[in-house]
């Protein structure tokens, strides 16, 4: 392999000084208006000489050292390929170097910004199996050209699957064996885009609105020193006296503000979302202003979630999450979505096609018509005290939280309609509900433990709990079905068990 070495494109000392004013943003707002808004206001800091204008010289000061920064970490980052490795070199004061073996590399994500795009350029993220963190990277080039990403992808297929040179005397066998030796371009096939109607469907229904909202909230509650609540608190009680029809349109209008910036962000981060794939991996392209492309290598693919909430549910779509080991679209180890948004109809053949070994529309064991009750009863342990202090303490009006009972009831008997599983083969399929209906399926070989349990009520009608677990992201995902019949806990305990056979062979010496 070659030993050249390669650098970052000069955008990246700029994206670098970004990235360092974005972590700087709350600072200087809370330097700048403690300043602003103390009595005087700017003009006091002009009057005061260079003392009052200390902070703006020392902002100044920072900004000026965070661009040199950047320029610093782009001058000093290098990466070159030697020895079936990825080696890069890097550091700001301390020259550091990392070496990723290209047979540990799982995927290479990449990424188009809007300082991206204008010059051709993408950000690669290199994943590999044992990163340390969630959602983070083994590493990451900031801005490469694309020829410089498809030449980490040649180096890394040149790595993974040597050729084997042709033997013989004729030349024409050795230009057919040098011929071989170049990794052939893998072709992608387009399996799915997502129309317009469904990204405009998963925008409106999306939950995309409590994000904002709270977002909101945390921006807000970076600044509580300097908001006046003594002055809010009186203009709200004033404005509480026009009435609570006012004050309800206002609720109103601020949560759809918020929703509606919710349906442009969930519009801007799933534009032309598309599915390919080749032999080992699924690729998924999403997003207008920053694009974003992730690889997902199948042997990395641990299980299937289909989610389907109740409204969605009514119209025939779901939400399709690939459990991966390791894989995330995020620093918040933000799940896989393979489908964000996708009509069973349309989900089926596609699923088919990716894992043809997988059976999707198994028929399924149902709860035993005896547990129906344990879906709701728990509940009223907590209900029964609150619904008794409030039509005590609030007579006649509190009685009115008997409403509550109705729901409860039949939310406990939709879970329980829902709750089953199925076997087929060396796959394990369960189907649950919380409020929101998931059909998990996974393959015998990627389950990481099955556990049985029974709490005392369950034993005396012979009901169990089963829970499997496989590993996805750095946490992990476990699917529970709750009060099952005992002899279905045993069979799918029993199919999870290897057989007595594979056991005998495993423990003969070799």
């Amino acid at each position: 392999m070659s030993n050249v070495r390669y650098k970052l494109h000069p955008v990246s000392a700029f994206i670098n000084f970004m990235k360092s004013l974005k972590e700087l943003i709350i600072p200087f707002l809370v330097i700048f208006g403690v300043n602003i808004f103390r009595e005087g206001g700017i003009s006091a800091m002009f009057n005061e000489g260079w003392v009052g204008l200390l902070p703006l010289i020392i902002g100044l000061a920072v900004v000026l050292m965070s661009l040199v920064i950047g320029i610093v970490k782009w001058k000093r980052f290098v990466y070159w390929f030697e020895d079936g490795e990825l080696r890069i070199e890097y550091g700001l004061f301390v020259k550091k170097k990392r070496y990723i073996p290209f047979e540990r590399i799982q995927s290479l994500n990449y990424t188009e910004g809007i300082f991206h795009r204008p010059f051709d350029l993408v950000k690669v993220k290199v994943e590999t199996a044992g990163s340390s963190k969630a959602g983070e990277a083994e590493a990451e080039l900031t801005a490469i050209k694309r020829a410089d990403a498809d030449r980490i992808e040649t180096e890394m297929e040149k790595a993974k699957y040597p050729a084997v040179p042709a033997m013989g005397p004729h030349e024409a066998v050795t230009e057919t064996a040098e011929e071989s030796a170049a990794p052939q371009k893998k072709e992608l096939k387009t399996l799915y885009r997502m129309s317009m109607k469904e990204l405009l469907i998963l925008a409106t229904t999306s939950g995309g609105i409590g994000v904002v909202i709270s977002a909101v909230g945390v921006f807000l509650s970076q600044f509580s020193e300097l908001i006046p609540y003594e002055a809010i608190y009186e203009e709200v009680m004033l404005f509480l006296r026009f009435g609570y029809l006012i004050v309800a349109l206002a609720v109103f209008a601020g949560l759809l503000v918020a929703w509606v910036i919710s349906v442009i962000l969930t519009l801007l981060a799933n534009y032309q979302f598309t599915i390919q794939v080749d032999d080992d991996h699924i690729y998924i392209t999403r997003g207008l202003l920053e694009k974003k492309k992730v690889s997902v290598p199948f042997k990395r693919i641990q299980g299937i979630k289909v989610s389907r909430n109740p409204l969605r549910e009514l119209f025939g779509y779901g939400v399709v999450t690939v459990e991966s080991a390791g894989g995330s679209m995020g620093a918040k180890d933000e799940k896989i979505r393979l489908f964000p948004l996708v009509k069973t109809a349309d989900m089926l053949p596609v699923l088919r096609e990716l894992f043809p070994d997988m059976e999707f529309e198994p028929e399924l064991t149902k709860a035993p018509k005896r547990s129906v009750h344990f879906y709701y009863r728990l509940d009223f342990i907590w209900m029964l005290p609150v619904i008794g202090a409030l039509g005590y303490y609030f007579y006649p009006y509190g009685l009115l939280s008997l409403l509550i009972v109705p729901p409860v009831i039949a939310v406990g008997i939709w879970q329980h309609r829902t709750a089953g599983y199925a076997l087929t083969g060396k796959q394990l399929t369960m189907e649950f509900r919380g409020f929101s209906k998931h059909t998990f399926y996974a393959w015998k070989k990627r389950v990481q433990a099955v556990n049985v349990s029974q709490t005392y009520f369950q034993r005396k009608r012979e009901l169990a709990s089963i829970q499997a677990t496989i590993k996805s992201g750095m946490l992990g995902y476990t699917a529970r079905l709750t009060y099952m019949e005992k002899d279905d806990a045993s069979r799918i305990l029993e199919w999870y068990q290897p057989s007595p056979r594979r056991i005998k062979q495993k423990d003969q010496p070799e």
